[in-house]
């Protein structure tokens, strides 16, 4: 039974990987599971320098799921490298840096800078806003989609996947402009645009006001888009939005994704993503599924 995976050259010992900012670096998780086990660790987001974040509270329960308007808070490129890169190289699992930034130099100044670094692949969050733009986010217009991956990829060593954001028309035009710029690999979705109010205090649950929203309550517009995505374009994909279980993964891979992250189901449950594999696994003996590319977009 074959379990491995690849993506642009890439080969993963699974299709399982974590969702950018719901596993930190995995220093935490890995005091309670075996970050051996999993496909692909990705990071929570890099920018070149460090991101204070957004005013709190920043999170909140919703039906479903959550609510974060976390703002993107990290230390910054040179304390990831410094600190998380060697940790994450302990570990027999594909390293996958999510880079954010709110200009086209900032990311490229982070691409230049992981270039020689011995990390797997990077995912560029494009659902930054775009503050030369009006904070328009880059992933909402697809002439910027399409611009931001030619530049990147001019620049980037490693393969590049291109995160694209759900807060659009049409997920297919989205994809197809990263295709045009040259990305290697899609992922997607990112959160949804949510708001809570609380009702007692009679204000917004998060001070932003608005954050993303993520969890099983978006995972049929996520299958969804990751059908019309995978319709739309040759690039492999990595589905992610509210998967919770080896089913919900099976469900995006049925549906045309060649991996899948595990995200908010890590606040619920830190052995989520571990037990999605063996959950896969389970899965192909039930059915005799000798290779995981058997599946792979097998629901037309």
């Amino acid at each position: 039974m074959n379990t491995k995976v690849n993506l642009a050259g890439v080969e993963l010992k699974n299709p399982v990987m974590t969702a950018s900012g719901t596993f930190g670096s995995g220093e935490e998780y890995s005091e309670m599971i075996d970050l051996n086990h999993l496909g692909a660790v990705v990071t929570k987001g890099v920018a070149n320098v460090p991101w204070p974040g957004n005013p709190t509270p920043r999170i909140a329960e919703t039906y479903g799921g959550m609510i974060n308007a976390i703002g993107l808070q990290n230390p910054g490129m040179e304390v990831f490298i410094k600190r998380d890169i060697p940790f994450l190289k302990q570990y027999d699992t594909k390293i996958i840096v999510n880079v954010c930034g709110k200009t086209t130099e900032d990311y490229i100044e982070v691409v230049e800078r992981l270039a020689d670094e011995p990390v797997d692949m990077l995912e560029i969050n494009i659902s930054c806003p775009n503050v030369k733009e009006g904070g328009i986010a880059f992933g909402q217009d697809p002439k910027a989609v399409e611009a931001i991956t030619r530049e990147v990829k001019k620049y980037a060593k490693q393969p590049v996947i291109m995160k694209l954001s759900p807060n659009v028309t049409d997920i297919g035009v989205m994809a197809k402009a990263a295709e045009a710029g040259g990305a290697d690999v899609l992922s997607l979705i990112n959160t949804l645009t949510g708001m809570k109010i609380d009702i007692n205090r009679r204000t917004f649950a998060v001070a932003n006001k608005t954050g993303g929203l993520s969890g099983p309550a978006i995972k049929p517009i996520a299958v969804r888009m990751v059908y019309q995505a995978a319709n739309a374009v040759k690039l492999p994909i990595v589905g992610m939005g509210g998967i919770m279980n080896a089913e919900d993964a099976v469900e995006f891979i049925l549906a045309g994704a060649t991996a899948v992250s595990v995200g908010t189901a890590n606040f619920r449950n830190p052995y989520a993503a571990e037990e999605t594999v063996r959950g896969i696994e389970d899965y192909m003996k039930k059915y005799q599924v000798k290779d995981i590319g058997e599946i792979v977009g097998a629901v037309r």
